[in-house]
């Protein structure tokens, strides 16, 4: 369902989309497309930002690991 709403941009701003328009049929359409765009982009690095931090707890257990084997190694 669509609900109709009441935005204020720069001029420029309109511009730009308004030379968009022909490809998104209406400026509606078009900042809809760019707010699902940018909502996608924002839950991406949501979720970037939680892999990478398991990433680096992890990174400390195993370079832990890593160093305990390392003083096992008979030297060289």
């Amino acid at each position: 369902m669509k609900i109709k709403t009441s935005i204020t941009l720069e001029r420029d701003v309109i511009s730009a989309i308004d030379q968009q328009v022909e490809e998104y049929g209406s400026r509606s359409e078009f900042l809809e497309v760019a707010a699902r765009r940018f909502l996608a982009q924002l839950e991406k690095e949501e979720k970037d930002r939680r892999d990478l931090d398991i990433i680096n707890r992890r990174a400390i257990k195993l370079n832990r690991e890593a160093e305990d084997v390392l003083d096992y190694q008979a030297a060289l």
